[in-house]
């Protein structure tokens, strides 16, 4: 069984001719840079990619149903270490073969000087992009499982056994080597990019550092900074895999590269976008239209001036979000399947800038009784309708990220803010529970995650596509805002660029807005009251982007918020009445073993230099 030929055993491997080949010439070695690339997580795939859209609770799917979302399975409590959901680490239940990227990203980068006809500076810039891609790869695996095995190079094709049962190295440690790679990568990096027809989503400076700059905070953050609950966790060898000690150096390290980020963002040209009505529409707009859409165009216009990094190969797939805005055309483009939670309504502000709970203007008692809307509303909410206090009275970012029955909604075909589509959601109204698969769970709708010219006509859904924003500046000035807080305390740079953040938005300044409205007002002079500021801002400014997942369990918030039960309106209601009662959509169960993905039983067995997460 075991002799050898020369026709069959004694051949070279497939994929050592291919390496010859690929770094033959520039052409080939093109071609192996966006394999690099092409390992890229699907930011914007909200059914398999990115857990960050339906794990935690700001938004929930018809569950279930025939096009079940595998993140769902992970936010009903079904996770396992069997077949996990979601696993980039053994590539299975929707995961990316992210090790397999990085093996590609190490191949590149250890062939990369073979090629010939390339200029030196040309080489320095690829290879600076994929050492920014091995980076990314092995900082999305550090994020969900924690520790990981750190592929520095690829193994010989004659390794042994052993010698690839590669063991998990301490997260401290981990961390330190993604940073290298990055600090490594920015030098070659350009500022911007200059080909803009066939090189936007490439790997920027301005990219690296703000990825650098989120990793470390995401670093020096409770779950990873001096977290008891992985007291004790180590690897084989006895060497623990977390630091059991705080660490506040790790919040100054954050605030420095977040800070050199920004300078570099800034050099770049970068801005936090605002709206500037133009060609066919109405250049009559009204205040509250143009900063609504100044929101809502900083995630879905193309490469606006807020867009630090975008991914092009992962665009959101605006058929699943959509409702019928107009009553005239309902069909089965139209599905409407991802409903923001009642949850995430109260986050937002007030329109005078502070939690709802806090204002003193506002009335939070009465927030869940039936009120009628006037024409003084029609910017926001449909003239002489019957909603529910919640709707009123709140801040631009509240109207712009959601819709829900009796919302104005710009856009979509029409641009006159005068005479705007308006939603009617209840049972049997052209927004509402039409079919048992089509349908908001929630009674909200994502608006802010649709594009303002895709429109729906009456045989069709066209929607415009955008690449999905991973890093825009607005959450680059709220990372160096909490490290800065973090490691210093409040002060008025914290202050500055919270407020840049605030402004876009049509609000007064935290100073102000505390000062005047809030229950609290010396709430933001402390570490302690402008840290809880400066969450809910993130989840506010950042809402239905897939950021406040990741946020919540970095800050040790998960296991209090998502064991609530995620509620929206009782959409097969009729009456204002019927449907205006609070119903529990899911109740979940998040357990602190949740915080870390489990490893997939099978991959333990393979390689028993490994261990387990904790609680799995």
């Amino acid at each position: 069984m075991f002799v050898s030929c020369n026709e069959y055993l004694d051949v070279v491997p497939d994929n050592i001719a291919t390496l010859e080949s690929s770094f033959t010439m520039r052409v080939a070695a093109e071609r192996y840079l966006f394999t690099c690339y092409f390992w890229m997580p699907r930011h914007a795939d909200m059914v398999s990619n990115n857990p960050g859209f339906l794990a935690g609770d700001e938004m929930w799917s018809l569950f279930p149903h025939y096009n079940q979302a595998n993140n769902l399975y992970i936010l009903a409590g079904d996770q396992n270490a069997v077949s996990p959901y979601v696993d980039h680490w053994g590539a299975t239940r929707g995961g990316r073969n992210l090790f397999g990227g990085i093996r590609d990203c190490n191949v590149f980068l250890e062939n990369i000087d073979k090629v010939q006809d390339m200029m030196e500076q040309e080489k320095d810039r690829w290879r600076a992009e994929v050492k920014f891609l091995k980076a990314y790869y092995h900082f999305w695996l550090i994020r969900m499982y924690g520790p990981i095995p750190l592929m520095r190079e690829s193994l010989p094709i004659n390794a042994g056994v052993e010698e690839v049962k590669q063991p998990r190295e301490p997260f401290d440690t981990c961390i330190d080597y993604v940073v290298e790679l990055i600090d490594e990568a920015m030098p070659d990096l350009p500022l911007v990019i200059e080909d803009e027809a066939t090189e936007l989503g490439r790997i920027t400076k301005a990219a690296a550092a703000s990825m650098k700059a989120y990793i470390l905070t995401t670093a020096a953050s409770p779950l990873f900074n001096g977290n008891s609950y992985y007291s004790g966790f180590a690897g084989r060898d006895g060497v623990e895999l977390f630091n059991p000690v705080k660490s506040e150096a790790k919040w100054e390290r954050a605030a420095i590269a977040a800070k050199e980020a920004i300078d570099i963002c800034h050099e770049a040209g970068l801005e936090l976008y605002r709206f500037l009505p133009s060609g066919g529409q109405n250049l009559s707009l009204s205040d509250t239209t143009i900063v609504q859409m100044s929101i809502r165009n900083s995630v879905c216009l193309r490469w606006n001036s807020e867009t630090i990094w975008a991914d092009p190969n992962s665009i959101m797939d605006q058929h699943r979000l959509i409702t019928a805005w107009n009553p005239a055309n309902i069909h089965s483009g139209v599905r409407g399947w991802y409903g923001p939670t009642l949850q995430v309504a109260e986050q937002f502000y007030s329109k005078n800038g502070v939690p709802i709970e806090e204002d003193k203007e506002y009335d939070y008692a009465a927030r869940f009784d039936l009120r009628s809307t006037t024409f003084e509303d029609r910017y926001n909410l449909k003239p002489n309708y019957t909603t529910v206090g919640l709707h009123f009275d709140r801040e631009h970012r509240f109207y712009a990220t959601l819709g829900f029955d009796g919302s104005a909604w710009y856009g979509q075909g029409n641009y006159d803010d005068k005479t705007p589509w308006y939603l009617e959601g209840k049972f049997g109204q052209h927004a509402g529970l039409l079919t048992v698969e089509r349908h908001s769970p929630t009674g909200y709708w994502p608006r802010k995650l649709i594009h303002y010219q895709t429109v729906i006509g009456p045989s069709s859904v066209t929607p415009v596509w955008y690449p999905w924003p991973v890093m825009r500046l607005a959450d680059l000035y709220l990372l160096y805002a909490e490290a800065l807080n973090e490691w210093s305390g409040p002060g008025e740079e914290v202050y500055h660029y919270l407020n840049l953040v605030r402004e876009r938005a049509g609000l007064p300044t935290v100073e102000d807005a505390w000062t005047q409205y809030s229950r609290i007002p010396a709430k933001h002079t402390n570490k302690e009251g402008l840290r809880e500021i400066i969450h809910q801002e993130r989840t506010i400014e950042l809402a239905l982007e897939g950021q406040r997942y990741w946020d919540l369990r970095r800050w040790m918030k998960a296991h209090d918020t998502f064991n609530l039960p995620l509620r929206g309106w009782n959409v097969a209601g009729i009456t204002e009445e019927e449907y205006y009662r609070q119903t529990a959509v899911y109740n979940r169960a998040f357990r602190m073993r949740e915080y870390l993905w489990p490893i997939r039983e099978a991959i333990l067995m393979e390689n028993r230099n490994l261990v387990q997460n904790p609680g799995w």
